[in-house]
Parts: structure tokens; C-alpha cells; sequence
């Protein structure tokens, strides 16, 4: 028998060919599998498509949040063809990204905006498969929310995974991007907020300082100061509502900022003024997200104060307020109530989607969120199925989760002290057959108590007519369990509510 001698050489040639078919498997259902080469390709060279902007990001979920969606969308609106990849590990760090490098793991989704605006998912791919996909005009880099901040750990892995890039580009003049990303909200449950003493500012300090040291630590073009972007904006009325669950950002004005900011630290081109928008984002709210972009590239170590955003003016409500509390999925014409934690504050619009000038402030949390609300009600609020079926809940009389919660506290702020006000509620929970009555108590130069039995519940309200703010033009609602409650825990629930003045 012939004898064959592998030589290490031979023995990597397998390995390529091994990796090639396994991306092969690994995109098959995107059907997009000539798309990719295979990392040892050597005669694989990808079109450099001239007048093409490419853009690769090697991130995590917050990468997502800033290029996946607008940015594409902005550059057709100024005539830019562009193709954006993001190689996504979810909460992925700098360290684990070059960890990935030394590996070669095949551990990314590679998510790719084509030239034609068609977006691709291709599972099990390494960085270096990405990089050599394109002639990227930018690469960028980011560090994870948890130690975006911290300093060390930036400058320990960085050099590492800028020269392993470097090494692998197919573009000898790519620039390179550090992707200065956000702090978190001032509610926010995130498990790393201890790191930055739960202060936003001292977290927003922080990333600023670790970019700027980024910066002179490894050789980087281009800042893209994102997070300066999301701070700008939290100075508007819009205040503290960017992110969707306390660092992520929300999907429409939180996600336009970065998008804003990216286009127009790219391009060197003013986003103020652009036409293009996301379903749902009106033209006060566009405007906050292109001057917040604006001016983080014009000036991205410090935060501009919009002053000229602070919203409509407290008086006479020509429509009603509607509050959701519980459901994340926008609704026209309601005001989402995202956060049940104590601390978190909106500024609200009225039906018409017009900021009003008054504030809601949750000063003592929910529980949490329940689902087991009707598909279908029948009351004046009209509200649609995604807002009735989630309520917010306490639990008055015993542990639930680890807390008891025996009163839910938000104040209204911002309200004309020479007017009354109403306001309605609607509470439910489905499939229970005891009494689960919860009191709504508004205070303010009078109090007003309405009770509602939100078992099983798709047909009534309860109104308290006639509330006058106190000298400070505010009305505290309480909510708590009814005296009719015979639940053993005391649940109650607040599903929605509508404010109107007489």
C-alpha cells in the first residue's frame, strides 16, 4: 500500500476546503452561498465595486441598533449606493472578538445589507471569512456595553484585533472606525450598570475618555460618537426614552439617532434636513434625532443641550392623552409607558401625536408586565388588542417574584393648575374567577378614588372627573388593590388610561 505523507501544507489546504463546504452548509438556507468566499480562497477576489461605500462592523447587539436599520436608507436618500455588514454576537466584548480571531471561529452571524437594500443572514461565519467578503472602505470596532467605559479593557484587546484585521484587509486604504457607543437609561436593570455606580453621566464620561484613548492606541480614521448622538438627545423632551429596555435602543428614534449619526460622520454630509424617516416618527421627533446626530460629529467628547426641543406648552388638551402601560409595540395615538421601574419619566403627545407639555413619572414601581389581557374589549378608549391584552401589575398583600408591591405610584406634571382634569382606566387580567378590584387614586388639590374588578375584564372603566392639579400643577395616581380584592396576593393592574381636561 502507497503510503501518504501530509504534509502541513496539505494539512491546512484540508482544513480550508473542511471550513469552505461547512459555510457552504451553514448559508444554505439563505441561498445567498456564492456570496461568501471561503477564507483561504487565494484566488477568490471580490468585486471592489467602485463608488461603493462598504461598511463592515465586527460588534454585537448594539452595532445592530446603530447600522442595520436607516443607515441604508439615508445613504439611497442622498444618492450614496452602500453596503453594510455586521459580524453579531450578542453582549459580544473586544476580547472575545479577538479570541474568535486566534481561533478562526466560525461563531458570527454575518448580517449584510446588499447594494440593492436586501438584508442577508449567514450563520456560523468567522471575521475573517467577512473581511475578505468585500473591500471594505470602513471597518469598525467596539467594545461591549458592560466595559465600554472601562479603559483597560479596550487598550488590552484592541491592538491585537486591529493588527489581525490589518493583516487580512483587502483594501489597502480602509479606515478604521471606533464606534463610540451609549450609557445607559437612568432606570436601566442592566446586570453592568453597577460598573458606572448606576450614574448615566458617569458612564457617558466614561466611554467618551475610553474612545479618545482608543483612538490614540490603535490607528483609528474615524469616530463615530453615538453615544454623544443619544446623550444630545436625552436633553430634548424626548428625555430619557432612546432605548427600548434601558440600553438597547428604541426601534424608531433611538435607532435613527445612531443611524443619523453614522451617515453623517461617514459621508460628511448634514442629516439635518433629510426626508427620510421610520414608519411612526413624526416631524418634531425627526428633527430631535437629526440635530442630536448633528451635533455629536461636530462635537462628540461633550453634549449640546436642544434647547430649541423641549416640547408643546401645558394648557387646555384639545385631545385626549392615551397611556399604555405594558405593551412595547407602538400604537397610534397612545403614549407607551415602557418602563414600570421607579425613576422613568415621558413627556407625552396626545392622540394627535403632538407633545403637550405634561410629564408622566413613575415614583413607585410595578412588579412587572402581565399578557393575560383580553384580544378584544369593548370601552370608549378604543384601545387595540396590543394594548389591552399587557398590563402593568402589583401585589398588595403578599410575595410575588421576590417583592410585595402594595402600591404603584406615577405622578402627572406639567398641568394647567386653573383647569380639572379626567382621568380613565382600564385594567384586566384574563382566565381567573376571583375578585381582583383595583383602586385608582388620584390626588391632587382634591382626591378622587375610582375601583374597577379587572377580572376577566373587556367592557369597563373607571373615570375619577373633576381632579385639580395641586399649586405645583401635578396629580399623583395611586394604584393599589381594592377593598373588594380577595385575591391572596392582591393582584391589581393599570392596562391603559385616558387624561383629558374640562
Amino acid at each position: 500500500m502507497k503510503k501518504i505523507k501530509l504534509t502541513i501544507g496539505k494539512l491546512w489546504l484540508i482544513a480550508a476546503i473542511m471550513l469552505y463546504f461547512g459555510s457552504i452548509y451553514a448559508c444554505k438556507n439563505d441561498g445567498n452561498v456564492n456570496d461568501l468566499p471561503s477564507p483561504n480562497e487565494s484566488e477568490y477576489l471580490p468585486a471592489k465595486r467602485e463608488n461603493v461605500v462598504k461598511i463592515l462592523a465586527i460588534g454585537n447587539s448594539f452595532s445592530e441598533d446603530a447600522i442595520e436599520n436607516h443607515l441604508y436608507d439615508l445613504a439611497k436618500e442622498a444618492g450614496k449606493e452602500i453596503i453594510i455588514g455586521n459580524l453579531y454576537i450578542g453582549g459580544a466584548s473586544l476580547e472575545l472578538h479577538l479570541n474568535n480571531a486566534v481561533a478562526n471561529a466560525s461563531s458570527y452571524s454575518y448580517r449584510k445589507v446588499t447594494v440593492d437594500g436586501v438584508h442577508k443572514t449567514y450563520p456560523k461565519i468567522s471575521i475573517e471569512t467577512a473581511i475578505k467578503d468585500e473591500h471594505w472602505d470602513y471597518i469598525s470596532f467596539q467594545q461591549a456595553s458592560d466595559f465600554s467605559g472601562i479603559t483597560e479593557t479596550v487598550t488590552t484587546s484592541l491592538p491585537a484585533l486591529q493588527e489581525y484585521v490589518d493583516a487580512l484587509k483587502l483594501n489597502p486604504d480602509v479606515k478604521y472606525i471606533y464606534h463610540q457607543t451609549w450609557a445607559y437609561a437612568n432606570n436601566s436593570p442592566h446586570a453592568a450598570f453597577p460598573n458606572y455606580e448606576k450614574d448615566q453621566q458617569k458612564m457617558y464620561k466614561a466611554i467618551v475618555e475610553t474612545a479618545q484613548k482608543a483612538k490614540s492606541t490603535v490607528p483609528i480614521d474615524l469616530l463615530i460618537p453615538a453615544g454623544t448622538a443619544i446623550q444630545n438627545g436625552r436633553t430634548s423632551v424626548v428625555e430619557d426614552n432612546f432605548t427600548r429596555d434601558g440600553y438597547h435602543l428604541d426601534l424608531k428614534i433611538g435607532r435613527y439617532t445612531a443611524a443619523c449619526t453614522w451617515f453623517e460622520a461617514i459621508f460628511n454630509l448634514p442629516v439635518v434636513g433629510m426626508k427620510y424617516r421610520p414608519a411612526g416618527l413624526n416631524d418634531f421627533e425627526t428633527a430631535i434625532a437629526q440635530n442630536a446626530a448633528h451635533f455629536a460629529v461636530k462635537t462628540p467628547n461633550e453634549v449640546t443641550v436642544l434647547t430649541e426641543f423641549q416640547g408643546g406648552n401645558s394648557g387646555p388638551l384639545i385631545n385626549s392623552v392615551n397611556l399604555d402601560f405594558g405593551n412595547n409595540d407602538a400604537s397610534t395615538g397612545w403614549n407607551q409607558i415602557k418602563s414600570f421601574l421607579t425613576g422613568s419619566n415621558y413627556n407625552l403627545k396626545d392622540s394627535e401625536d403632538s407633545y403637550v407639555g405634561i410629564k408622566l413619572s413613575i415614583t413607585s414601581r410595578f412588579n412587572g408586565v402581565n399578557a393575560d389581557g383580553p384580544n378584544q374589549t369593548e370601552t370608549d378608549l378604543n384601545m387595540p388588542e396590543k394594548v389591552s391584552k399587557y398590563a402593568y401589575f402589583g401585589n398588595a398583600k403578599a410575595d410575588f417574584g421576590g417583592m410585595t408591591i402594595t402600591e404603584s405610584v406615577f405622578i402627572l406634571s406639567g398641568l394647567d393648575k386653573t383647569l380639572s382634569y379626567n382621568l380613565c382606566f382600564f385594567g384586566a387580567r384574563g382566565g381567573v374567577s376571583d375578585n381582583r378590584e383595583t383602586k385608582y387614586t388620584c390626588e391632587g388639590n382634591n382626591t378622587v378614588s375610582v375601583a374597577l374588578n379587572t377580572s376577566n375584564n373587556t367592557h369597563k372603566t373607571a373615570c375619577a372627573n373633576g381632579i385639580k392639579p395641586n399649586a405645583k400643577g401635578e396629580i399623583t395616581v395611586t394604584v393599589t388593590a381594592g377593598e373588594n380584592n380577595n385575591n391572596s396576593t392582591g393582584f391589581y393592574y393599570l392596562t391603559a388610561a385616558r387624561l383629558t381636561s374640562n
